[in-house]
């Protein structure tokens, strides 16, 4: 049986972080629909307020590429213009994603994220923590001073739940295939097998961010 991709958290293309910096200068170029990124056939749904652009980052706590991603796009994220909207949107390739899925948005609705989404992908790829299940992740989350019963109630709730499915929505109307991903305003979609490397997925992204301002 072949392996899919989605079998994996990134394209092994993503492997070539490798690349120089002489390297991506030199690709510094126009991004090319089909090689850098795709036009998606059908709008994806875009939940920000007309006037906005819609920035959404795919990926998933356990996958090492997005780890190894996190600093430089938190960089990124901090320089984005007013009329861009940057969301993380956590992927569920298979049902062993959910626990973590649903734990982001939990960190979300209960105002943790600035404090913890950092310390989940510390406690995973540096202390080597297995926080792929809800006792695992709710036990780790108790040890950074979390109230049992809160984080329980809010892990299952229906808001939780709700933003989960919604995410898992997006995931397949941006046609999702590797992680870490990136979107724009429900219209375009690249990732690291596509411009062979992160610092380049964000250049694109930035191009096709002056796209959409521009009407075109």
């Amino acid at each position: 049986m072949p392996i899919k991709r989605r079998d994996f958290c990134a394209a092994a293309t993503l492997a070539s972080a490798g690349l120089t910096s002489t390297h991506l200068l030199a690709q510094a170029k126009v991004p090319q629909a089909g090689i850098d990124y795709v036009k998606l056939g059908k709008l994806a749904p875009v939940d920000t307020p007309a006037g906005k652009i819609e920035v959404l980052e795919f990926f998933w706590y356990s996958c090492p590429h997005c780890n190894a991603f996190e600093p430089v796009l938190n960089g990124w994220a901090q320089r984005l213009p007013k009329d861009v909207v940057f969301k993380r949107v956590p992927v569920a390739f298979q049902d062993s994603y959910l626990p973590q899925q649903r734990l982001f948005y939990a960190l979300e609705v209960m105002g943790l994220t600035a404090k913890l989404h950092d310390r989940v992908f510390a406690a995973i790829h540096v202390d080597r923590q297995n926080l792929s299940t809800e006792p695992a992740i709710t036990e780790w989350m108790v040890k950074q001073g979390v109230d049992r019963a809160v984080f329980t109630n809010q892990f299952n709730s229906f808001t939780t739940v709700a933003k989960a499915r919604r995410a898992s929505q997006l995931m397949n109307a941006y046609e999702v295939d590797g992680v870490p991903a990136l979107g724009v305003a429900g219209r375009f979609y690249t990732d690291g097998a596509m411009t062979k490397s992160m610092d380049w997925a964000l250049q694109v992204v930035d191009f096709l961010v002056d796209e959409v301002r521009s009407g075109r």
